[in-house]
């Protein structure tokens, strides 16, 4: 079956939809992470987390939640998160340094396998 809201992994372009299923903390950081713009560390982070919350890896297209689209099942995962917002924005700073030091380490392996590659071509 297919769904027009259906992705492999949490869609950005559902983030106004979520805005307002929390409290006000929440409320801040969706927010945030809108303004932050489509290729911020901060939306890369906030990606991430909802993909872990709602378990999107072990999403497929003939699953109820695929079924259902990203939004609702989305929605389904913030309301069935019974923790307070404050923890949410607690594992979005956690998700957002992941991203950090994953990106900080794939510039390194980079910019090592290019000095290599050059004092490779010097000998």
């Amino acid at each position: 079956m297919y769904n027009p809201d259906t992705d492999l992994l949490f869609p950005p372009r559902i983030l106004p939809a979520l805005r307002d299923l929390r409290g006000t903390p929440w409320q801040d950081l969706v927010t945030s992470v809108i303004a932050a713009g489509p290729d911020s560390l901060e939306q890369i982070a906030f990606v991430l987390m909802m993909a872990r919350m709602n378990n999107c890896a072990t999403c497929n297209s003939d699953s109820y939640r695929a079924m259902n689209g990203c939004t609702i099942c989305t929605k389904q995962s913030l309301k069935r998160f019974h923790e307070t917002d404050q923890v949410l924005a607690e594992i979005f700073y956690t998700t957002q340094g992941d991203v950090k030091e994953y990106l900080q380490k794939k510039t390194t392996l980079s910019q090592g396998v290019s000095l290599d590659s050059l004092q490779t071509m010097n000998r």
